[in-house]
């Protein structure tokens, strides 16, 4: 029964249903390949996105262990389903040493799953892209880097989940480094990007207590809002440049239908007095199911616009 309890824990420490933040923009890179090359291994694109989410399981509950050590989430007293971190130590329902423990058994994993793709691709790139992705968001709170306390996590993020596996993704398919990818992994790093970001304004004040400077805390939960608005107006346009310039008709209505209704919807509710509220998770809710949807949009509008 103790056994069971514990792997319930572990279950909800792993907050598996994030996960496909690291999968989708994996699928992505790998419909580019084939939508332009027609190449496709299953091979390999099933170790990319076993890997991609290995690590990012290892980052999350390293996420978790260290904001443990600043105090971060002791201090949040508005945990929402979406920030706050899972609060496992904090319950006192896993150790702080079971939760990093936990957190380099998944980066190993998701280490030897790299080095399978690695020795079928033998390719110094790939290397080079697990050994980042790897580093990156275990550093993302871990010192003496902590990206995500110097305003840079947000960046990172947007990176780590979106150029990163999109064009490893397509290049492990296709042995080519090229621009077919940029765009699409442009806007994949903007969803990803607007998701830590919303995900911050219920955490400015426990950020705040340990001079944790996101962007809400760095630019304030006002101009916060404003900037998060215009992120959203960009990702609308840039979406639109890329159905113009790559897509077909039907493809394009596909992708800016979705994009377009779910920004208008996001835009209403980064309210800067709303998100001042405790207990406020509107904008959260709404930015993951733009980074879903979206995602699932552009993967069809890639497909769709394969040549025949």
């Amino acid at each position: 029964m103790a056994e069971q309890s514990k792997l319930i824990l572990w279950l909800e420490e792993l907050r598996a249903p994030f996960c496909t933040a690291s999968a989708f923009p994996v699928i992505i890179g790998t419909a580019l390949a084939y939508s332009h090359t027609g190449q496709f291994n299953i091979t390999l694109c099933l170790l990319a996105i076993c890997a991609t989410v290995a690590i990012h399981l290892g980052a999350n509950i390293a996420n978790d262990y260290f904001d443990h050590i600043s105090g971060n989430d002791t201090h949040n007293d508005n945990k929402t389903p979406f920030s706050g971190g899972s609060r496992m130590i904090q319950n006192n329902l896993l150790s702080p040493k079971e939760i990093l423990t936990g957190s380099l058994i998944f980066l190993t994993i998701g280490a030897v799953l790299g080095i399978a793709i690695l020795i079928m691709t033998k390719s110094l790139l790939v290397l080079a892209l697990g050994i980042i992705g790897i580093l990156g968001g275990f550093f993302y709170t871990a010192p003496p880097l902590k990206l995500g306390y110097r305003t840079a996590g947000e960046i990172t993020i947007g990176f780590l989940f979106g150029i990163l596996p999109v064009y490893g993704a397509y290049y492990i398919q296709t042995s080519v480094f090229d621009f077919v990818p940029l765009l699409p992994a442009l806007i994949v790093s903007i969803l990803i990007f607007l998701v830590i970001f919303a995900n911050e304004f219920p955490d400015f004040a426990a950020d705040s207590a340990v001079n944790k400077k996101t962007l809400v805390v760095t630019l304030g939960v006002k101009n916060a809002a404003i900037l998060y608005k215009s992120i959203l107006a960009a990702l609308c346009a840039l979406s639109i440049i890329y159905a113009i310039a790559y897509l077909n008709i039907f493809a394009s209505v596909i992708l800016l239908i979705f994009i377009i209704f779910i920004s208008v919807l996001s835009f209403k509710n980064a309210d800067a007095e709303k998100l001042s509220q405790k207990g406020y998770t509107a904008l959260s809710k709404s930015t993951i199911l733009l980074h879903a949807i979206g995602c699932i949009a552009l993967i069809a509008a890639i497909l769709l616009s394969r040549p025949v």
